[in-house]
Order: C-alpha cells, then structure tokens, then sequence
C-alpha cells in the first residue's frame, strides 16, 4: 500500500514538472535552445542582441588573424551569405575579430577584401567579456540565432547554412 502511494505522489509531481517546464523561458547560454547573451563591445556604441521582429536571423562568428581556420571560414562564411541574401535579406552576420592590435585586425580585414562588412574588433581579446560568455577558450566558433535571440546552431559551415537556410 505504501508503495502505490509514493509512486502515486512520484507520479503527479513528475506531471507537475513536465507541465511547468511548457512554458519555461530559454535561459542565457551557448548551446542550441539557449538565449544567445548580449555583446558589448568597447569599440561599438550600442550592445549587440538579437531579438527583432522582423523574421532576421543573425550569424555571429568569432575569429582572429592568428587561428588560421577561423579566419578562412569568415571569408567563406561572408560569400556563402552575400550569396544567399541576393534574393532576401534573411540572414544579418556579424563577425567579431578577437585580435588584440588594431592594426593586425585591420590588415587582415583588407587581405581578406571584408571591407564593409559587418568587422567588429574586441581588443581585449580573450581576456574580454564576450570571450567568456561565448565559452571561447573551447575554440572560435559561430553561432546562428533567430529572430527571438535563440541559438538554433553552432558552428555552422557555409555548407551547414545552405541547408538551414532552405528551411528558414
């Protein structure tokens, strides 16, 4: 009798928690599902968020001049973008150099022909804020997020975005 009891009490608290959890809010993280965290730079007057109402998605993707990958894949990240927006604007990318020296960050936007993109510079690098929120130490990634501020992928490749973007 005891037994059927506390799996009765076990059974409606489950039920208790799975229905709070329907209409829990995404928290601040870096995984997919997560609240992308808000990006202050010291370079650029206003925070970086990403919730707007307009049905945009943003790429955020982090890099500097002396991780070779991360720097190839903005540029290619950059043409897999121009290429997909020619027909609609669905996708806003930002990409946030963690170089430390201005001028390494400058050069290197103009090797790359990135002039007027969307280049931001954090020049406290991987001491910075951003650096830490983001989980950077892990490794330069990216992240997509809709127009609500939610992750929906990380570490997306030009090729990885052709597909979402069929489906956005």
């Amino acid at each position: 009798m005891k037994l059927k009891a506390y799996l009765l009490v076990a059974s409606a608290a489950f039920l208790g928690i799975a229905a709070e959890t329907k209409n829990a809010k995404p928290v601040e993280g870096v995984n997919p599902g997560d609240l992308a965290p808000r990006i202050n730079l010291e370079e650029n007057e206003s925070p970086i968020h990403f919730q707007n109402q307009n049905g945009r998605y943003t790429l955020i993707n982090f890099w500097a001049a002396y991780d070779a990958e991360s720097r190839a894949r903005n540029v290619r990240l950059w043409n897999e973008v121009n290429k997909l927006n020619a027909s609609t604007e669905k996708v806003a990318m930002y990409s946030i150099s963690l170089d430390e020296k201005t001028s390494v960050f400058e050069e290197t936007v103009k090797m790359d022909k990135l002039e007027g993109t969307a280049q931001l510079h954090e020049r406290q690098g991987y001491r910075s804020d951003v650096f830490k929120k983001y989980q950077l130490d892990k490794g330069l990634k990216n992240f997509l997020v809709n127009d609500e501020g939610v992750i929906i992928a990380a570490n997306v490749t030009p090729e990885r975005l052709a597909e979402l973007w069929k489906q956005i």
